[in-house]
């Protein structure tokens, strides 16, 4: 499995293998391993809501100790990593996605998308799936990014969250 196979399953149906919204906090955690809280987490207590649990690039945004996103956060031009039940047999992969290939791959796997033109604007731009809604915001690389295309986008960042 590569790191396209796992964007291309997200964007189709809203779910990273057995990880979906919805699902509580624990049984997250069982499949998982404990995440790192964020830090608002540690302040405030586990109840504070809308804040992230990480595991590497893999982010659970969580909602009353509810999963009410989920987030893979990328670096173009370096190497990341996300937990082995997302990409098995992967202990990092490089983490440049190009738009086109994105798009092509989506494409190619009969999976609907459009502009999201809440999240389209200067230098970004993003597009949501159907009927899944995820959505992939893509941006122009960093001065320091090493990549090797500086005036093309690429994926920052791919998520759902539920209302």
């Amino acid at each position: 499995m590569t790191l396209m196979d796992v964007l291309v399953g997200f964007s189709r149906t809203g779910r990273l293998g057995p990880l979906h919204c919805g699902m509580t906090l624990a049984e997250a955690e069982n499949l998982l391993g404990p995440g790192r809280p964020h830090p608002a987490h540690i302040m405030r207590g586990p109840d504070i809501d809308g804040y992230p649990y990480s595991w590497d690039g893999l982010g659970l945004v969580v909602t009353q100790r509810t999963v009410s996103g989920i987030r893979i956060n990328l670096w173009p031009g370096s190497t990341a990593k996300l937990p082995p039940l997302v990409l098995p047999d992967s202990e990092s992969f490089d983490a440049t996605v190009l738009r086109e290939d994105l798009i092509a791959a989506l494409d190619n796997a009969g999976c609907p998308h459009a502009v999201n033109s809440t999240l389209t604007f200067g230098q970004q731009s993003s597009l949501v799936t159907q009927p899944a809604e995820v959505c992939a915001v893509f941006g122009l690389p960093g001065r320091d990014d090493h990549v090797p295309h500086g005036d093309r986008h690429y994926l920052d960042v791919i998520h759902k969250h539920t209302a």
